[in-house]
């Protein structure tokens, strides 16, 4: 099912669930794997897709490059694995990172993107609460699933955490006029005791000229492991049907004139 692929010059792990319905493309989250999204996102749209994903450089079974942590490179990677590999316009879930890089896919390449789930997304590095300081400790399961994973030295999994975090203080920077140049549809869901500042995801959700809002209760940021059901549900129904919603109390939307 996954396999390694040359993606314009480098080794990217390559994920491939064969369907013939419309692409979909899986977006992991930062310092996270392809692998992560078989229980918690994939029963949602296998059956229905022809569903695409990849381990990001330095993530899962990709090795790393200089630079590949930040969002700009990360946005070109999924441009090139767009054009490359899935060869077509696809419908983008993104977690987390993922979710980020698939708005700024959107807004760079529109033509690439027919809609986005952005799930636990900040647009901004300021959207989401401080984040503690990585202080060395790492549960001993995650790095035996590094060591078996990663084909970069087992060391490295302590220096990737220790750049990310000092990223995630800098990065992503999406300009809030260029959320409005997103024209696909997104459904934006997070957590009601998410990382992402409920103010933030409020904000993007208000800024996307198709954007629909998801707030899953019961949940942190980790939303997609915590409550599956839900959160498959709210992305099979989205997809089922990307038509502009039309409700009988509309206050942020139009319903057209019939």
């Amino acid at each position: 099912m996954g396999s390694y692929i040359n993606l314009r010059g480098h080794q990217v792990f390559s994920y491939k669930w064969p369907h013939d319905g419309e692409a979909v493309v899986l977006l992991h989250g930062g310092l996270s794997q392809t692998s992560h999204w078989d229980t918690s996102v994939l029963p949602a749209i296998e059956d229905s897709f022809n569903t695409f994903g990849y381990d990001r450089t330095g993530h899962g079974f990709t090795g790393d490059r200089d630079g590949s942590f930040h969002f700009d490179f990360q946005r070109d990677e999924a441009i090139a694995y767009l054009e490359d590999v899935v060869k077509e316009p696809a419908h983008l879930i993104g977690y987390s990172d993922g979710a980020n890089i698939a708005l700024m896919v959107a807004i760079k390449r529109p033509d690439l993107v027919k809609s986005i789930v952005a799930i636990a997304g900040n647009y901004h590095h300021n959207g989401i609460h401080p984040l503690p300081d990585f202080a060395g400790f790492i549960p001993q399961e995650d790095r035996d699933e590094y060591a078996s994973t990663s084909p970069d030295a087992p060391h490295t999994l302590d220096e990737k955490i220790k750049k990310m975090n000092a990223i995630w203080k800098l990065e992503p920077n999406i300009d809030q006029s260029e959320l409005a140049t997103i024209e696909c549809p997104v459904l934006v869901m997070a957590g009601d005791d998410d990382v992402v500042r409920h103010e933030h995801t409020i904000d993007l959700f208000e800024r996307l000229p198709l954007g629909q809002l998801a707030i899953v209760p019961g949940t942190s940021h980790i939303l997609v492991k915590e409550k599956p059901a839900i959160v498959q549900t709210l992305i099979a129904d989205f997809l089922s049907d990307l038509s502009y919603p039309v409700t009988r109390m509309p206050i942020k939307r139009t319903n057209p004139v019939i």
